[in-house]
């Protein structure tokens, strides 16, 4: 065909390409490509027609990958040839309705460098406006309805845009063409600061300033941030950290801190350029960061009691930019909730919900329609990590490698109870709720049940398959059992159907950690966290597993189990779980054991002593969770806890000043033809001898590093070059890297997490890749079942 003969061409384009400026780029392009035509969002991303020359329309397909917005992603584009229009110059349109909404939300963004200097230039019209954005930055998911991307569809709804903003979203030059959340001190949300009661005492700037002035003070203010309230106090002040302590009930875990900027955040903190890009990228979390010790002259100690990280994060909207500037200190800025509960994000229900625990609140009138949890990243094995997936980065969607049949019905995937992220996929994507919670608390359930109607709302879903864990007493499972016996949703729904398939919880890990990397090959899995339902009701906390890449998991090692006095009471109290250990090994010896006895007084160790010798309340399990409590009780790091891995938080920072390379010793238990115990009996009485070594720091990493010789030892029975490295233990960075570190020594391709946590808020992301392998499995090879013991 000539160069000079024209042609009209349809595009279908699918990817992240709805509210990333994608639509006014394309404008751009076919103007100054010359070219007639259209574009419009569409339920599965974005449509165009192109017409004119051959050789400008192979210019515009070329740069459309090339020169797209940074924030956009084109996973597929399709062209075909079209019959010629007699039409002239080329427009945005209408958005198509009709189909399945399956186009990717954009996640809620940072203020772009354009907008701070905007926010901040007394010249421009949107000076110290606390909702400026963009198209390159702003809302998005939080403020999203359903697709497609319109405003209309949005929580920007009730704001009309003012002549001012309207002529910017007309105009192709400006960069706010077509940016649907754009507003103005005219035409936007406005601020509010109201008291306990509701009463309004400031609206606008006023509030903002008045706001900063109680914070400055000592009072506690909750403001409404991107994806929820938040709670924030000064953080230098030790009386009004206490207090937002005792408030909150939360005693002892860490809160984060939001820092002016990034000057005065070296200043207290060690930081390396890849930690740099991270706090500085639009996707803003908080980041797990090595304190430095002038840090503890300018933050209370009560920020981080006995905790030598500060999880610190840079302003992430525009408000707290303002805030921030205003107050020129350090804050607390925590989530605004009770301990346990989900955050809150509609302005009665703050009043309602947080009425005894802030004095004041700066709340404004865009409605959040849905949560979102600041996200949490920590820098390990030299990436970054994600251990909460939330703000800037739900809902991105993640592929899988296996492709699905045309006619595949849509799965959705339940999660574990801790930690909970529910999932959806169709086709060859799956998206992720962001973080929920634990679904021990009835408001957190509530929020459950929400997340897995709008994740199926806004992709135009209708999952009739179901997966969940196999844990009786979760939560979720209990769920998905009961919406089957409603026929609300069930494995191949329908008269007779069967009931939701579920998932072994280690096997969930395994597999969440594979779908990330896009593996489908036979691998070994270490996977090491608290607690998993196993096969025939016994509870596992640590194994190896092995998957042959054609439908089989075999459980290659396991820990060594013991029992638990007390249940869940152990878990608060790790001496009772090495009193646990001891009995376990050995018998009525472990009561004269001198640790024990300096760690109970005579009366509470005969009430233990009693519990374990007649098996009552003492579960039995193989946690490595609970092990590293029985260290930090030996080591005299904390008598109990409060919060999910507050021992072994201790047991890893008393290590860091350790250099040894000792290997305590142990044991592996049974032959090549049975699953292996990984015997830590010898390890247990290398630390309790009292001059092997001597130091706690010493003894805290030489149990570090004996794990990751067990950890070798256990892969080296799988004979599989790849090792994948999942569950809540791995979010410890010396665990995580002394064992890739010595497993890549010993000829092992190790990958761990990056995309999605090690911890529970993986696990549904493992247990759809799972199902989908099983069913890939019987097509291809005739087989896919269950894990095998």
């Amino acid at each position: 065909m000539k160069a000079e003969t024209p042609q009209r061409l349809l595009l279908d384009i699918r990817g992240l390409v709805q509210g990333v400026g994608f639509r006014p780029f394309v404008y751009r392009l076919a103007v100054d490509c010359g070219l007639s035509g259209w574009v419009a969002n569409n339920g599965t991303g974005v449509s165009v027609e192109v017409q004119g020359r051959s050789v400008d329309l192979c210019r515009f397909l070329q740069a459309l990958p090339q020169e797209k917005p940074s924030l956009a992603e084109i996973e597929s584009l399709s062209s075909a040839s079209i019959p010629l229009q007699q039409d002239s110059g080329f427009r945005i349109r209408a958005s198509e309705t009709g189909s399945a909404p399956m186009a990717g939300i954009p996640p809620d963004l940072a203020p772009c460098d354009d907008c701070l200097r905007e926010l901040f230039d007394a010249g421009n019209r949107r000076f110290r406006y606390p909702f400026i954005n963009c198209t390159a930055c702003g809302p998005r998911f939080s403020i999203v309805e359903h697709l497609p991307y319109d405003r209309t569809h949005t929580a920007m709804k009730p704001f009309h845009l003012c002549a001012a903003c309207q002529r910017e979203y007309d105009n192709p030059a400006d960069r706010r063409f077509h940016a649907e959340p754009i507003a103005c001190a005219d035409c936007g949300p406005r601020l509010l600061l109201q008291d306990q009661f509701g009463n309004v005492l400031a609206s606008g700037d006023d509030a903002l300033m008045q706001a900063a002035a109680d914070i400055a003070t000592g009072q506690i203010v909750a403001i409404k941030g991107v994806g929820g309230i938040q709670l924030l106090v000064d953080a230098a002040n030790t009386a009004a950290v206490e207090q937002l302590r005792a408030r909150k009930r939360r005693p002892h875990k860490p809160f984060a801190l939001m820092y002016p900027d990034i000057q005065r955040l070296r200043a207290d903190c060690l930081i390396s350029e890849l930690e740099e890009s991270c706090l500085c990228s639009p996707q803003r979390p908080i980041l797990l960061l090595k304190a430095r010790p002038e840090a503890r002259a300018s933050i209370s100690a009560a920020v981080a009691p006995a905790n030598p990280d500060l999880g610190a994060m840079l302003p992430s909207s525009p408000l707290h930019h303002l805030l921030l500037q205003t107050l020129q200190r350090t804050v607390v800025a925590t989530s605004g909730n009770l301990s346990g509960e989900p955050i809150c994000i509609d302005n009665d229900e703050a009043i309602h919900r947080l009425g005894n625990i802030a004095d004041r609140f700066l709340l404004h009138d865009r409605a959040i329609l849905r949560p979102l949890d600041d996200s949490v990243v920590r820098v390990m094995d030299g990436q970054p990590v994600l251990l909460r997936r939330a703000r800037g980065y739900a809902p991105a969607g993640l592929a899988l490698p296996l492709d699905a049949a045309a006619d595949e019905q849509p799965w959705l995937a339940l999660g574990a109870d801790l930690k909970n992220c529910v999932a959806v996929c169709h086709g060859n994507t799956t998206y992720l709720s962001p973080h929920i919670g634990d679904l021990q608390d009835r408001i957190t359930l509530q929020q459950f049940e929400r997340a897995i109607a709008d994740i199926a709302h806004v992709h135009g879903l209708q999952p009739e398959n179901v997966l969940c864990d196999q844990h009786p007493g979760y939560v979720s499972t209990r769920w998905a059992h009961n919406q089957h016996a409603h026929n609300r949703y069930a494995h191949n729904a329908g008269e007779g159907s069967a009931v939701p398939m579920q998932v072994q919880h280690h096997v969930a890990h395994f597999f969440s950690c594979m779908a990330e990397h896009q593996f489908r090959g036979a691998a070994a899995g270490i996977c090491w966290d608290g607690t998993g339902f196993g096969d025939g009701g016994r509870i596992y906390g640590s194994e190896c597993l092995h998957w042959n890449g054609q439908g089989s998991v075999n459980r290659i090692a396991r820990l060594r189990e013991f029992p638990l006095p007390g249940g869940e009471q152990a878990i608060r109290e790790p001496r009772r779980v090495l009193a646990g250990l001891l009995f376990e090994c050995l018998g009525e010896k472990a009561f004269s054991n001198p640790r024990l006895q300096q760690l109970f007084d005579i009366g509470e160790l005969a009430i233990v002593r009693t519990a374990l010798e007649r098996g009552i309340n003492t579960p039995r399990c193989s946690s490595m969770g609970r092990l590293f409590d029985a260290v930090a009780a030996i080591l005299g790091l904390v008598d109990s806890v409060s919060f999910e891995g507050q021992a072994a938080m201790t047991v890893e920072y008393a290590a860091e000043p350790a250099v040894t390379d000792v290997c305590y010793p142990f044991q592996i238990q049974g032959d090549a033809e049975t699953t292996a115990a990984l015997d830590w009996e010898p390890l247990l009485m290398s630390l309790l001898a009292p001059n092997y070594p001597t130091s706690s720091a010493d003894r805290a990493a030489a149990f570090h590093t004996t794990l990751a010789h067990m950890a070798l030892a256990a892969v080296h029975r799988a004979g599989e070059q790849h090792v994948f490295l999942s569950g809540g233990v791995f979010q410890n960075r010396r665990l995580l890297e002394s064992t890739a570190a010595l497993l890549r020594q010993n000829g092992f391709q190790v990958l761990s997490h990056r995309k999605v946590p090690p911890n529970d808020g993986g696990i549904a992301l493992g247990q759809l890749y799972y199902a989908r392998c099983m069913a890939h499995c019987r097509e291809a090879y005739g087989q896919g079942g269950a894990l095998c013991v």
